[in-house]
């Protein structure tokens, strides 16, 4: 299932009417007034990661803006796709909302088959926050910036490898990004999970690793690992003392994880609006923003036109990574 980027923005894209952040119960075309129940999000992960920490700071306010229970459900499974079916199939009313993330983008291009149309079975609502990544080496490691790792690697071709949190994540994608623009030849290691790479990258078993900041960024602020740089053309907030990819001299690299909100395709247009406008009202909110920035997050609050751009741009990006690496899970 391939999906080009003029399809995604003509399935995707939704214009908002208003800006104006309104308190009042929407009241659809059957005349029930929205919210009148609890609201379903599902995460496609299992409980305790970044996804389900972001859901959880996200619907406890909106259950106090909507005075309805925003019930977080874990559903994961198959790579996210477990958990993005069953939203897929969901009754199109509002009360059933997807946090997306990155596999939601690449998916597609990952997996033989996938059981829904990541485009045309949901509607954006919005683009929530966004995350760098951070390369990371053991304190072993004779390199101190990115550039000396890339010398590094190109004077040692296929002797040095990487850690992953698995084939086809984030982690994955955004080395083999780094592989194609530096062309330095490295070996994949993938593991299962943040926790279990970083225990051999720490003693060096690992040569090199790319990770949320905030998986990653308590092991540099310990001393435990050296950080090299963010992955981003941004310096985060969070760790204001790593450079740039662009500051390495990779001006093309730009990465970030990130989470968006998702309703099913079908959603009434004034449902999807008030959930986008009380989202990014959530989102304003300095004891949300706070928690999110103490995830090491980049508060975002888009517009559902504005993600359908985002998601398009990912897709886009992250499916000639893997078709060229030829990146299969199954």
């Amino acid at each position: 299932m391939i999906f080009t980027r003029r399809r995604l923005l003509q399935s995707t894209g939704l214009v908002l009417a208003s800006p104006i952040i309104s308190r009042t119960a929407i009241v659809p075309a059957c005349g029930q007034p929205w919210p009148a129940r609890h609201v379903q999000l599902v995460v496609p992960f299992t409980a305790g990661g970044g996804t389900d920490s972001v859901a959880r700071i996200v619907g406890q306010k909106l259950s106090e803006l909507w005075r309805q229970q925003v019930v977080v459900e874990n559903k994961g499974g198959a790579g996210t796709n477990l958990g993005t079916e069953a939203v897929a199939r969901a009754n199109p009313d509002g009360y059933t909302l997807l946090m997306a993330s990155l596999p939601h983008a690449v998916n597609q291009y990952l997996y033989r088959s996938i059981a829904y149309d990541p485009v045309a079975d949901f509607a954006p609502v919005s683009l929530l926050c966004t995350y760098p990544d951070i390369m990371v080496v053991p304190n072993s490691s004779p390199a101190r910036s990115a550039q000396e790792f890339i010398a590094y690697a190109k004077a040692n071709p296929g002797k040095l490898n990487y850690a992953s949190t698995g084939i086809g994540s984030s982690t994955h994608l955004c080395a083999e990004l780094f592989k194609r623009i530096t062309g330095v030849d490295l070996v994949h290691v993938p593991y299962r999970g943040t926790g279990p790479a970083t225990a051999d990258l720490i003693p060096g078993r690992i040569d090199v690793m790319f990770g949320t900041i905030t998986g990653l960024l308590p092991l540099v602020n310990s001393g435990q690992v050296r950080g090299l740089a963010v992955t981003t053309r941004r310096r985060s907030p969070s760790a204001p003392q790593l450079p740039t990819m662009a500051e390495s001299g990779l001006g093309d690299f730009d990465v970030s994880a990130w989470f968006a909100l998702l309703a099913p395709a079908r959603t009434p247009s004034e449902i999807l609006q008030k959930i986008n406008t009380d989202t990014v009202a959530a989102l304003s909110d300095a004891t949300v923003k706070r928690k999110l920035e103490q995830l090491g997050a980049i508060v975002i609050g888009s517009t559902a036109t504005e993600l359908s751009s985002h998601l398009a741009s990912e897709t886009e990006k992250w499916g000639s990574i893997i078709r060229e690496a030829k990146i299969r899970i199954d």
